[in-house]
């Protein structure tokens, strides 16, 4: 769908990575940001802190025409915190999103921290797999996967 992958690019700038506003939570409980340009818009919504479950929907002319869930955890505590994982996950993902993409594989490094991101590049369907590493040791983890929505 043509400007489908250039506008998750712009929501994703300017949502989480972005720091964008939190908007009225749609669900009991829920965190929100939303994101719109023209026919487009875009929805991140998420439940927890630490660990999190969410789902980021795009949808044109009011249609929902693509979607992607996640589940993101801290695995050792001693090692990373939320607020760490946030901050590395923020500058790995901005210097992705410079290089005009958000799918595929990914490596940066935030002082001790080694992001790492694979995943196949294909916004029509996809799965993938975010991680942070001190030294060999993996201490955070996101699963996700997503495509396109079809009536």
């Amino acid at each position: 769908m043509e400007g489908l992958q250039a506008f998750i690019l712009e929501a994703k700038r300017a949502t989480y990575v972005g720091g964008g506003s939190a908007s009225h939570a749609c669900r009991r409980a829920s965190h929100d940001i939303r994101y719109e340009c023209g026919p487009w818009s875009y929805l991140d919504s998420y439940f927890g802190g630490t660990d999190f479950l969410g789902q980021e929907v795009v949808w044109k002319n009011d249609d929902p025409v693509w979607a992607m869930n996640y589940y993101g955890r801290i695995l050792d505590q001693e090692l990373i915190d939320g607020a760490i994982a946030g901050t590395v996950i923020q500058e790995a993902l901005s210097a992705l999103y410079r290089l005009g993409r958000f799918l595929g594989a990914f490596e940066y490094v935030v002082r001790q921290y080694r992001y790492v991101d694979n995943s196949n590049e294909s916004v029509e369907g996809f799965v993938g797999i975010e991680r942070i590493y001190v030294e060999a040791k993996e201490v955070y983890r996101l699963d996700y996967h997503g495509g396109l929505v079809k009536p």
